[in-house]
């Protein structure tokens, strides 16, 4: 049996397991947005600590001006072994209108929708899902193999739905902590609902503001064409 396929049927036989863990973790309701929310976003990470320690990280809470980050180290199985940084964040979205949910949106289930099992709950795929399929997949590969493969660094974010303000500032200080040889990002989309997929980039975001200046009255287009052009072109 090769180390790959003996990693996923231990993962297999510890899915309850896994599931466990990765409700009580959407059970904070870490809502980076809302100060109200602020103790749950601190406690959420303070979980992270507590369980990625648990397999043998060396994890610590990092304050910020804003939420705190998350940060873990675990060691290769040599010196020279590649270093991998995996980001994700552990804050969420406000779960409002609560009317439209079906049940608590912090108090997660498994549900069917159009005939497939799905987890219910705010989080589940942003990003605390993705997150914790990689911890677990770490995990595993522990429990199997004794040590990880190769040198892994955790940076959780807690701002991420509010914009990183912190980000830029937590990796220009840390950035000899940090520095590593491929950096892994599991917030992002599928292909489509049984088609994984694989971005080897992101683009990020540009935001701007245009002026144009143009007629102080409608010009109908039948009478002035492309004489006189529309302001949106």
């Amino acid at each position: 049996m090769s180390d790959l396929q003996s990693v996923l049927n231990h993962i297999d036989s510890g899915l309850e397991q896994s599931l466990e863990r990765l409700f009580a973790f959407m059970r904070f309701p870490s809502v980076s947005t809302d100060p109200a929310f602020a103790s749950h976003v601190q406690r959420a990470a303070e979980w992270l600590v507590g369980d990625v320690a648990s397999i043998g990280f060396q994890a610590r809470i990092c304050k910020t001006a804003g939420h705190p980050m998350v940060v873990a180290h675990h060691d290769g199985p040599s010196p020279t072994a590649p270093h991998f940084l995996f980001y994700g964040h552990y804050d969420v979205q406000p779960a409002d209108p609560f009317e439209l949910w079906s049940h608590d949106p912090f108090e997660p289930r498994i549900e069917m929708r159009d005939g497939v099992k799905v987890i219910g709950g705010r989080g589940a795929s942003d990003d605390k899902g993705q997150l914790m399929l990689f911890v677990e997949a770490c995990r595993a590969w522990k429990a199997v193999h004794g040590k990880l493969p190769c040198k892994v660094t955790l940076l959780f974010e807690g701002e991420e739905e509010t914009g990183s303000p912190s980000l830029k500032p937590f990796l220009l200080e840390h950035a000899a902590e940090l520095k590593a040889d491929l950096v892994l990002v599991c917030d992002t989309t599928m292909w489509d609902a049984e088609t994984p997929s694989i971005s080897i980039s992101l683009r990020g975001l540009v935001g701007e503001e245009v002026q144009v200046k143009a007629a102080n009255r409608d010009l109908h287009s039948g009478k002035f064409g492309g004489a006189a052009a529309n302001a949106a072109r």
